[in-house]
């Protein structure tokens, strides 16, 4: 989606109703605005993007410098190439934000034009093209750049030092962790089969298209019958496309992928078996990498203040955080997400795994997240419109 036309902020004064005060509007931010973050600075990032003539799309990210009395300047700190569209539900373009806590950095992540590797086309406007060099991927880019260019070519754009990590579908919130580790949320695709939580690392492979969680994508194998996959649903916009075929000409993977954090329940973790009965991995005292499929995790922040009760502090050495589940679309799966979910995360030599635990529900989509304290701000895209606050004692 492409998200609000207007960046708004919103006041918290205690003991007073919530507030909110225009920022910048649609023609400051060069496109539609889909993600924001702050700076320790106080510097102000936004994601953009923009439709182009002939099926192509480009994203810029703005910065906005306080001024003193109120308000932002703003100029463009990195602007993509014109880049391809495929012209489907799959064009996830750029969204999720986060300023490294050194404010060296800004990462962005750029989503991809495909459900699953399949080629689109875009009827016909750009033949046999899957995903592009400005997708598909995690950037880091420094905070300190002015008018960077981000070119849609590999070489080149590996040559900038930009590209952080590849294989993310849509890797649509991104947080830094108290201990400096940075995670990201990513969606699955639309056949049942996990969305991840991934602990981003430079350099390391994610798994898109090629894998979902630890299944992998079976178009790759030159004997796939999807007339046969049971990981398929009738209602999957992918399915009614057609776009899962059987496919020689399927690039082959590029070499070792990092898996995503390990769920070990008891919240979050049916998966789909191949002969297409529903599974409680937790049920079954095995872990799931990472979350039932299709609940669309959308908002991740991690827990730090000391006010918050001992059951959501984090154990020792390890991590808490809350992450917001916007819903599933379709399938016959019965956790739908719609919920609020508690992680309490803990690394196992070089990975992490989660005690997964859900502690509220009853959203229409809730599509981010802001803690403050022991307050957690929820804001809510479905119906209307809503803001929550939730209090921890």
């Amino acid at each position: 989606t492409t998200g609000p036309r207007l960046v708004d902020e919103i006041r918290l004064d205690t003991g007073a109703s919530p507030k909110s005060e225009l920022v910048a509007g649609l023609n400051g931010l060069g496109g539609d605005p889909t993600g924001l973050a702050f700076g320790p600075d106080g510097a102000l990032y936004v994601v953009a993007n923009l439709g182009l003539a002939g099926g192509k799309t480009q994203a810029v990210v703005r910065r906005g410098a306080p001024k003193a009395g109120g308000g932002y300047t703003w100029d463009d700190l990195a602007t993509t190439d014109p880049y391809e569209l495929s012209n489907t539900n799959f064009d996830h373009h750029y969204n999720g934000i986060e300023v490294s806590p050194d404010g060296q950095y800004v990462f962005v992540n750029a989503g991809s034009r495909t459900d699953h590797g399949e080629i689109e086309d875009n009827g016909g406007l750009f033949p046999n093209t899957r995903e592009v060099a400005l997708t598909a991927r995690i950037l880091r880019l420094p905070a300190n750049a002015a008018n960077l260019a981000l070119p849609n070519d590999e070489a080149r754009l590996q040559a900038l030092g930009v590209v952080y990590a590849t294989g993310t579908r849509n890797a649509y919130d991104l947080a830094f962790a108290p201990n400096g580790d940075l995670f990201a949320i990513d969606n699955g695709p639309d056949a049942d089969y996990p969305d991840e939580l991934n602990w981003i690392q430079q350099g390391q492979r994610y798994g898109f298209p090629w894998r979902f969680g630890n299944f992998d994508n079976p178009q790759q194998f030159a004997t796939y019958d999807p007339s046969a996959d049971k990981h398929l649903q009738p209602d999957f916009v992918a399915v009614q496309m057609n776009t899962y075929r059987n496919d020689p000409t399927y690039p082959p993977a590029p070499g070792a992928f990092t898996d995503p954090v390990a769920n070990l329940g008891p919240a979050s973790a049916l998966y789909r078996a191949d002969d297409g009965s529903q599974h409680d991995a937790a049920a079954e005292g095995k872990p799931l990498n990472t979350f039932t499929p299709h609940r669309s995790p959308l908002g991740l922040v991690f827990a730090t203040d000391p006010g918050l009760p001992a059951d959501l502090q984090p154990a020792a050495g390890g991590l808490s955080a809350f992450l917001t589940s916007w819903g599933a679309a379709g399938g016959t799966l019965t956790d739908k997400g719609q919920d609020l979910l508690h992680l309490a995360l803990t690394k196992r030599g070089d990975h992490y795994e989660s005690v997964t635990t859900q502690i509220a529900r009853g959203f229409a989509n809730p599509i981010d997240a802001v803690l403050i304290g022991n307050r957690l701000y929820i804001l809510d895209y479905g119906g209307n419109g809503s803001l929550w606050e939730i209090t921890f004692k």
